[in-house]
């Protein structure tokens, strides 16, 4: 590789190559020095991970003189960070290079793979003209489809899962007993284990094989490999893929020595980011693509452990990049990147002393976090504003009475913050979407009043609701005398500030009289005429257009913007995939209506996705999960309960017959031991302590992520009194803090504020 290396730089290109090098911090300049083979990065929260992956690709695109056929795989986690890394990547290129934009090419996992099952169908296996790309959770009809065939195929297994524990045979038990398997127990079981299993290829035949290891009462895997078997044959007759068939396809593709010497000799090298969210066999498929003619490995993988916040709810597992970067210790090929300017000394100060306080505590189990403390840059750092001065006391420890006397400390806080400062951003992250929800609700009228925009991203962020709309309105085009579909349809009509709010009830009413009223009936108030004439706008649109053209034509009517029409053309593609031989409109309900109750449609996200979050003079309320890799100069985070974070893995009441722990956690944990080659798999005991270490350590890592978001004032709060489940926010009761807040007030004394 190093015959690249000065018989493609010119002295000014070589020049412009050390001036970028020079200003990157140390971990940085590692990676933008880079001359081949295998290095991980460790780096910190706002170390600019992102900026130095980006100024290493247009290093390496300059040295090694790449180009289209042979070209850089970047890989990131979302949409939205591919298209930030792509825009950094073409500003090196063009302005401190003076090179075209090319070179290069920037994936989302998911989209690598498709691009290459795509190339080579007859290997991948996949038909992709052909086939539907669905995202089920486990109460779609796909996975309750599994459960009843697996019930019916294996009378004996499910018999000994009802007898559960305490069986009288009482006939109204076994009711609710049969109830609560088919519609909860059952369906949890096969969607965690099949997103797990599959997503670390391990196929049906290979699952039941490992549950011939495990040894207990109802046979956990085994009854797991049965609901996968059952679900791969539904999926093949059905021409459906899921995101792993994808990765799957890939690995098929890469197997055949052919097509994979193809594939490679497109690729200089694979730099991925945010690799600690890799499963084990998304991290397989760049190993492979990475391999060079010469059987070296050109691959660069960036990730923080210490921010790996998804493996409870999917496959990612932060092990396989922690066992990297200690592979790449061992040859010094390890960089880290320690030295963030995004936060005040005390925020760093407080984030630093919540790791090693969680690790001391919890020392006896596996450590939640990595060692690696994040350290204030240099003094003549390049980043403006680095480490910016703390607003206030930079850290707020606060505990309010109740819930409400702390929507009350954050509305003054929010006011005096963001009217003194309209230039400055502003969020506050929760745990649960719920409490979003209550706080938003709280904090509208008083922000209103000052002229503050309030953006709640769980309602106001989805665009998901593309699904929803369109089935409300095509449900009253479908059925236009149902007064619940009337009003169903005006509400997307007052949500879209289409129309004015108003008694929607009032309207609804009789729809025939409020559509086409007769020369007979009550004036029509002038706020209604819109709505009326839209309403006959849409129902003229029925007579006159196929079905299949109704989701275009009501998307260009709802006013949607560029994201949400590409979205709306995305589900009419769908649902017309679905429907093909019958695009009827009672079998485009069918389908919007599974698509809309059990499914997670993914949205057509715009280059600027995350733009929206961070707008200065707005206050987001935003989950902790959806906060990573956003930062804001205030944050906020209340309700820092413990039965919040760390949390408890709670068994409903309902399924206490079988046991007082999960089916579907149990089996996880066993298929992550076997993953992490131990030599047994654990019991139904130690598999349910697993999995409760495994939350635990990732609520904190959670929490980690929630403090690093703030740039200049970090305000957190343990209510004394606040509900247990956020669905009933009036029950009121005492909660224990958080285990760490008790620690934080103790260590900055300064900072707990008394009220």
């Amino acid at each position: 590789m190093n015959q690249y290396i000065n018989n493609q730089l010119s002295p000014l290109r070589q020049e412009a190559c050390n001036q970028i090098e020079q200003s990157l911090r140390p971990g940085q300049q590692q990676m933008a020095q880079w001359h081949g083979g295998e290095m991980a990065v460790s780096a910190v929260p706002g170390a600019g991970k992102s900026t130095g992956m980006a100024a290493a690709a247009a290093v390496a695109i300059a040295r090694y003189g790449l180009h289209a056929r042979h070209q850089l795989i970047v890989v990131t986690f979302t949409r939205s960070a591919a298209a930030n890394i792509k825009g950094k990547i073409r500003n090196y290129l063009q302005k401190k290079l003076s090179l075209p934009p090319t070179g290069f090419s920037v994936h989302t996992l998911h989209g690598l793979a498709l691009n290459i099952a795509s190339r080579h169908p007859d290997l991948s296996g996949l038909q992709l003209d052909n086939s539907t790309l669905i995202t089920p959770n486990q109460s779609h009809r796909l996975i309750r489809t599994c459960v009843e065939q697996w019930i019916g195929n294996n009378p004996q297994s499910y018999s000994k899962l009802l007898q559960g524990r305490q069986f009288d045979g009482e006939e109204t038990e076994r009711l609710r007993r049969q109830s609560v398997l088919r519609t909860e127990v059952l369906p949890g079981l096969a969607h965690s284990v099949i997103r797990e299993a599959k997503s670390s290829g391990i196929l049906p035949a290979a699952l039941r094989q490992i549950s011939s290891q495990s040894d207990d009462d109802y046979n956990i895997l085994e009854v797991a490999s049965g609901l996968y078997e059952q679900y791969q044959a539904v999926m093949k007759s059905r021409d459906l893929i899921d995101y792993d068939d994808m990765i799957l396809g890939a690995l098929r593709v890469l197997e055949n020595d052919s097509a994979r010497q193809i594939e490679q000799n497109q690729v200089f090298a694979v730099f991925e980011d945010e690799a600690q969210d890799s499963s084990q066999l998304q991290s397989k498929l760049l190993k492979i693509l990475a391999i060079n003619s010469d059987y070296s490995t050109n691959l660069i993988r960036v990730g923080d452990p210490n921010q790996a916040i998804n493996s409870t709810f999917t496959p990612a597992d932060p092990i396989y990049f922690r066992q990297f970067c200690e592979e790449c210790d061992r040859h010094g090929h390890l960089a880290t990147m320690d030295r963030a300017g995004r936060s005040s000394k005390i925020i760093i100060d407080a984030a630093n002393f919540t790791l090693e306080w969680v690790n001391r505590t919890y020392k006896s189990s596996k450590a939640p976090f990595r060692v690696q403390k994040i350290h204030p840059v240099d003094a003549n750092d390049p980043q403006p504003e680095a480490n910016p001065a703390p607003w206030g006391k930079g850290l707020e420890l606060y505990t309010p009475r109740d819930i409400h006397h702390t929507a009350s400390l954050i509305g003054d806080r929010v006011i005096s913050l963001l009217t003194e400062n309209r230039d400055r951003s502003c969020a506050i992250l929760v745990r649960e979407n719920k409490q979003g929800q209550w706080l938003a609700e709280k904090l509208a009228p008083l922000c209103q009043e000052h002229d503050i925009s309030v953006y709640e991203v769980s309602e106001s962020d989805r665009r998901s609701h593309v699904p929803a709309e369109i089935l409300a309105w095509l449900q009253f085009l479908d059925r236009p005398h149902s007064p619940d579909y009337l009003k169903a349809a005006l509400a997307v009509l007052v949500q879209r500030q289409l129309i004015d709010r108003q008694d929607l009830n009032a309207l609804a009413l009789l729809p025939e009289q409020f559509i086409y009223p007769s020369p007979l009936d009550p004036p029509t108030k002038e706020a209604a005429i819109k709505p009326r004439n839209l309403c006959r706008q849409l129902l003229r649109a029925r007579l006159e257009l196929p079905p299949y053209q109704l989701i275009s034509f009501l998307a260009l009517t709802l006013n949607y913007d560029g994201a949400e029409l590409a979205t709306a053309d995305k589900l009419a593609e769908r649902v017309a995939q679905q429907t093909a031989g019958n695009s009827s409109l009672s079998a485009m309900l069918t389908v919007l209506s599974e698509i809309v109750s059990s499914e997670r449609f993914e949205p057509v996200e715009t280059d600027n996705a995350e733009e929206r979050f961070t707008l200065p003079g707005q206050l987001t309320i935003i989950s902790m999960h959806k906060a990573k890799g956003l930062d804001w100069d205030y944050v906020f985070i209340p309700f820092l309960h413990e039965n919040m974070i760390p949390g408890i893995l709670w068994v409903p009441p309902q399924t206490h017959f079988l046991g007082e722990f999960s089916l579907s956690e149990v089996a996880r944990a066993q298929i992550r031991a076997h993953l992490h080659e131990q030599t047994a798999l654990p019991d139904i005991a130690q598999a349910w302590e697993d999995a409760k270490q495994l939350k635990t350590a990732e609520e904190y890592r959670l929490l980690y992520v929630a403090m690093t978001r703030a740039k200049r004032l970090l305000w957190m709060s343990a209510a004394q009194k606040a509900p247990f489940l956020w669905s009933k926010p009036n029950s009121l009761d005492n909660r224990a803090p958080c285990p760490v807040f008790p620690a934080l007030k103790r260590q900055f004394p300064s900072s707990a504020i008394a009220l």
